[in-house]
């Protein structure tokens, strides 16, 4: 008899880890982004970009502006070095935390065999810290375009590559300003970034 039963009960807990297995995983929970104004980042923007990113993650919190990491600027040709900017940024957060660095001055990058490429902006995939820059924005749309920049940016550090949809915040700008042209992310990096928390419609 007491066979029996331990029969049946390892019958039920096989089918319970069976019904687990199935289950869909569940949604992950958004990390708390860090903005980090650089250099001479203007607060108003900042507080503006504060309030955008509210929208689709409510974990946000904006911290004081500080300096430029002192080895990120490249002197011959006045700008900083953004993947420098990156790696000084990413040691500053906890690890349930992703950090994007605000700057109006010009950020580059190596790419494509050239040391020194202007970019807008910079965000490894995965990552936990990203930069932008307004200074390749154009003056029309500065605000509405900083701000696809931003989530374009954060969209790499969740784990988006470049989009091939023209209307998608992943598109990849190919040296130019598509910013415009952009009108929201794609159904397929949407769902991705739901899935990893982002709170979009």
């Amino acid at each position: 008899m007491k066979c029996y039963f331990l029969i049946l009960f390892v019958c039920l807990i096989s089918c319970t880890n069976r019904n687990n297995e199935n289950s869909p995983e569940k949604i992950a929970i958004q990390k708390v982004i860090v903005i980090q104004p650089l250099g001479n980042f203007e607060s108003e923007q900042a507080n503006k970009v504060l309030s955008e990113i509210r929208i689709v993650n409510p974990n946000v919190v904006l911290r004081g502006v500080i300096p430029f990491p002192g080895n990120s600027y490249y002197k011959p040709r006045n700008r900083y070095r953004a993947d420098s900017i990156i790696k000084s940024l990413k040691n500053n957060i906890g690890k349930d935390s992703v950090i994007v660095g605000l700057s109006h001055s010009d950020i580059s990058t190596t790419k494509n065999g050239i040391k020194d490429w202007g970019v807008m902006g910079l965000g490894y995939r995965p990552g936990k810290a990203c930069v932008v820059s307004d200074f390749r924005l154009s003056v029309k749309n500065k605000n509405e375009q900083f701000y696809k920049l931003v989530l374009h940016e954060l969209g790499h550090t969740a784990g988006l590559p470049h989009c091939k949809v023209k209307s998608c915040l992943m598109r990849d700008a190919e040296g130019g300003n598509p910013l415009n042209e952009e009108i929201g992310f794609c159904e397929n990096c949407n769902k991705f970034l739901k899935s990893k928390g982002w709170q979009l419609k």
